[in-house]
């Protein structure tokens, strides 16, 4: 398997570590009458982004890469919006990032690759929509 792939999938661990850690701390500090309505949701999508994380780690270990244990660096803000204004951020830069990767492995011939980041860019996706509703309050 190529290098650039591999780097790639390390990259993508890297980004599901640090959104997942970012989304639980965000669930943690949540408050208030806001908090309440998506704190839940927040710890869901946390979940759910460690276990791309896994998934991911996974199949770079399968391809003979070594997975990284180092989050990309996580976003700490103290008010409601700046968190779900990181949180767009970081969904939108993974949504990019898969569609590299899924491009990468299709050229490489690895469907497997190619089928796994389909599926999480589907989550991605979902979880940008998620965050962009709450901001149209």
């Amino acid at each position: 398997m190529g290098k650039e792939l591999l780097d790639k999938l390390n990259e993508a661990i890297s980004s599901e570590m640090q959104a997942s850690i970012q989304y639980m701390w965000q669930h943690v500090m949540w408050a208030g009458t806001k908090g309440a309505a998506v704190k839940d949701d927040f710890k869901k999508i946390a979940i759910t982004e460690m276990k791309h994380a896994e998934a991911i780690a996974e199949r770079l270990y399968y391809l003979g890469g070594t997975p990284t244990t180092e989050p990309a660096p996580i976003k700490l803000s103290k008010k409601l919006e700046d968190m779900v204004k990181d949180n767009v951020k970081a969904e939108e830069e993974a949504i990019s990032m898969y569609k590299e990767i899924i491009r990468l492995a299709e050229k490489e011939g690895d469907i497997t690759t190619k089928f796994l980041f389909e599926s999480i860019l589907s989550d991605e996706e979902d979880h940008h929509d998620y965050f962009t509703t709450l901001l149209e309050e």
